[in-house]
């Protein structure tokens, strides 16, 4: 069973057509970059994969279930790009027990949930705390404990990095990179995307252009540039080490500091 099938997705506001049959599958514990310009549909796919917008035409199914649009589908969640967006309790812990709570569990199977979240997440000593007066770091799992508390099989990460500071999006990284469930990620944050996913799909004009390879994908500066997008630095090629006379060069991403692999 796929985790998530896409089948001739099509979605159009009036007179503007914004996504035209888009098939994409993912498999269980995949992790998967979303990537394209403004405007590609990036956002419109994922809130159709929510069921938040009803397709003009096409089929979505998760994990063998259909999305039907405007019910509540627990087997995916969506990160929102902005945190402010998708955070709105007094404390952090009953932002977080909002889901749960209403899935209709009880009150001992709530706290378990949020407990569990909060834990995954390292915030546990910020459950009383009000959240806006968290730093966008902390924002940031806050909104993700929200989503992991529902325990879904897929989560979706719309510009997970915007806004964060080195620390925070560091951290980030290496919490998706450990997670255990199928992610579906997009982010001009095309470093992020190489650290993260193996496999790409590039999306443009609400058209698939590329999906496969994330190193072949993005490291094609052509088709990058062709759509907007630049070649990521670490997949271009530098010098070897920093005071080298040598002449050779190795992919960025085989250089840690001055050691080269």
């Amino acid at each position: 069973m796929n985790a998530l099938e896409i089948t001739n997705l099509t979605f159009s506001y009036p007179e503007q057509p914004v996504l035209d049959h888009v098939n994409i599958t993912i498999r269980p514990g995949e992790r998967v970059g979303l990537i394209g310009p403004n405007g590609a549909g990036k956002t419109t796919l994922f809130h159709s994969v929510c069921g938040v917008l009803k397709p003009s035409d096409g089929d979505i199914q998760l994990f063998g279930d259909s999305v039907k649009a405007g019910k509540f589908h627990p087997k995916v969640g969506l990160v929102f790009q902005y945190p402010d967006d998708q955070i709105f309790s007094p404390t952090v812990y009953d932002d977080i027990a909002f889901g749960p709570r209403n899935m209709g569990l009880t009150d001992s199977e709530v706290e378990a949930h949020v407990h569990e979240a909060m834990s995954l997440t390292g915030i546990g000593e910020l459950a009383e705390r009000a959240p806006h007066h968290l730093s966008g770091g902390q924002k940031r799992m806050v909104a993700i404990a929200g989503i992991k508390a529902m325990r879904p099989e897929l989560i979706i990460y719309d510009e997970p990095s915007a806004n964060l500071d080195m620390r925070s999006r560091r951290r980030l990284i290496n919490f998706i990179q450990e997670s255990d469930e199928t992610v579906l990620l997009s982010s001009h944050d095309l470093e992020m995307v190489v650290e993260i996913c193996d496999r790409v799909i590039l999306l443009d004009e609400g058209k698939i252009i590329a999906d496969g390879d994330t190193y072949e994908i993005m490291g094609d500066k052509e088709l990058m540039e062709a759509h907007g997008l630049e070649k990521p630095h670490s997949l271009v090629y530098h010098i070897k080490g920093k005071h080298s006379h040598d002449d050779e060069f190795v992919p960025a991403e085989h250089i840690h500091g001055d050691h080269v692999h």
